[in-house]
């Protein structure tokens, strides 16, 4: 089962090689942080805020190429949890077919955020992440 999920937070500690993203499940209490590098979270971070670059930087070339060929981020998938590393899924639609795409969450999320593209995480994901915190 998928849990609907927000981007509730995005903590960068710049002295720091991790940085935390953390999800929100849309209608119940339960969280999700997810640790990421520094390049990802400041991608999240200038994508939400707008932010524009002088060159398209990677995430922002992924979505133009995306959109160029004709295809939509439908979806983000939180979608497994092995030894400690989440792994995620892009769901994207093109002439009506769904195609799915290996991802880290940081990266689906940095590439899905400026497009408010919605999150969700495996049921059985947020249970497990929840045992080992």
């Amino acid at each position: 089962m998928l849990v609907r999920m927000d981007l509730a937070r995005t903590i960068i500690v710049e002295t720091s090689d991790s940085q935390v993203i953390i999800l929100k499940e849309r209608e119940g209490e339960r969280h999700l942080p997810i640790l990421i590098g520094i390049h990802e979270a400041l991608a999240i971070d200038r994508r939400l805020k707008g932010l524009q670059t002088p060159r398209p930087m990677t995430h922002d070339l992924l979505a133009k190429v995306v959109e160029e060929m004709g295809g939509e981020l439908e979806k983000i998938i939180v979608s497994d949890l092995r030894d400690h590393t989440f792994y995620a899924t892009l769901v994207i639609r093109r002439d009506g077919e769904l195609i799915e795409v290996d991802s880290r969450p940081s990266d689906a999320i940095a590439l899905g955020v400026a497009a408010s593209t919605p999150i969700f995480v495996e049921n059985r994901v947020l249970e497990e992440a929840s045992k080992t915190a």
